[in-house]
């Protein structure tokens, strides 16, 4: 019969303290495209919803929509310097 033991640590594993990470070694080429591709996501859920509703709400929307687009060039724009194409 083989006697098995278990090695369990002197200091009990923390949870993590985020409910979702970034992977330290993620390459910046890599982040840039994702936060590019997140932020085509959200421009086109604002357009979308922009386009079924009126008035003050609208323009809410459009605003956001507008502050998407140029944060999605300026993203855009610093993923061509890192990775050219």
């Amino acid at each position: 019969m083989v006697k098995m033991t278990a090695c369990f640590s002197e200091s009990p594993i923390k949870p993590p303290t985020a409910l979702f990470a970034v992977t330290p070694n993620t390459d910046t080429e890599t982040l840039l495209a994702n936060a590019s591709e997140t932020l085509n996501s959200a421009r086109e859920m604002a357009s979308s919803l922009a386009f079924e509703l009126e008035g003050p709400q609208r323009s809410l929307l459009l605003a956001i929509h507008q502050l998407l687009e140029m944060s999605g060039l300026l993203v855009d724009q610093a993923l061509d310097q890192v990775a050219p194409t």
